[in-house]
């Protein structure tokens, strides 16, 4: 993906990557909807889908602190983030979110419950994109809806990566995402790998970044009367400093 955006922009084209937020993803998967999927989707039936049906349905749990419980409850969605097939079936839940990306004429980059969708596109077709980057997220947002998942938009980053020379063209107006307009970001953390605009890998985030550097310039100024600066210098070319 981050390859793909890093030769567009080196083209002259502009790129456009949002990176989805799904509130407790693992959480909100529906069990009647991931067993129609397995047997209608992927064709998975009799003694296996009946597997399935069993590891899902007729699970309850309850909340214990120290000696006190909480009432027992049904569960009609969710799977065990820490079990074998917790991740399999929300992967297989979300696959179709493939299909409907790429109908927007965009990427899909989908891992785990981290979803990312981008283009490329020539700078001179900025606002036609930015309403195809529109309608692609309403339609993810009501795909969604529709299957129990929750998009949280507040959480949902937009960025937009393009050549210095390129830059006076990009859109200046938010882009909405689920009726929720996104102001651009200049920093994303991607599967935790934190990439800026100019596309540059940084090993923690811009603020932190800044704050240690903020934090090190107060440490030298408050120092400078006691510190001899040439001595500094010269000491540290020696390799003695």
């Amino acid at each position: 993906m981050l390859s793909d955006i890093l030769l567009a922009v080196d083209c002259g084209d502009v790129a456009a990557l949002i990176l989805l937020d799904l509130s407790a993803a693992s959480d909100t998967v529906d069990y009647e909807i991931s067993l129609q999927r397995l047997q209608i989707t992927y064709s998975i039936s009799d003694i296996a889908h009946r597997w399935f049906r069993s590891y899902l349905l007729d699970r309850s749990q309850y909340v214990r602190i120290g000696t006190s419980c909480s009432s027992v409850i049904d569960l009609i969605c969710g799977v065990p983030q820490g079990s074998v097939l917790g991740p399999v079936l929300f992967i297989l839940s979300t696959a179709g979110l493939i299909s409907l990306i790429e109908s927007h004429g965009l990427t899909p980059h989908l891992y785990a419950n981290d979803t990312q969708v981008y283009g490329l596109f020539p700078a001179s077709n900025v606002d036609a994109f930015s309403a195809k980057l529109t309608a692609c997220s309403c339609a993810v947002a009501s795909w969604m809806q529709s299957n129990r998942l929750r998009l949280n938009s507040d959480k949902t980053e937009v960025m937009w990566c393009a050549m210095t020379r390129c830059e006076h063209q990009l859109p200046r107006s938010p882009l909405l995402v689920d009726g929720t307009p996104m102001n651009p970001v200049q920093s994303v953390c991607n599967l935790g790998i934190f990439v800026d605009a100019d596309l540059v890998f940084l090993c923690e985030p811009p603020s932190e970044r800044s704050l240690k550097i903020n934090l090190f310039a107060g440490i030298m100024i408050s120092v400078r009367h006691w510190y001899d600066t040439n001595s500094a210098i010269l000491g540290r070319l020696c390799g003695t400093g």
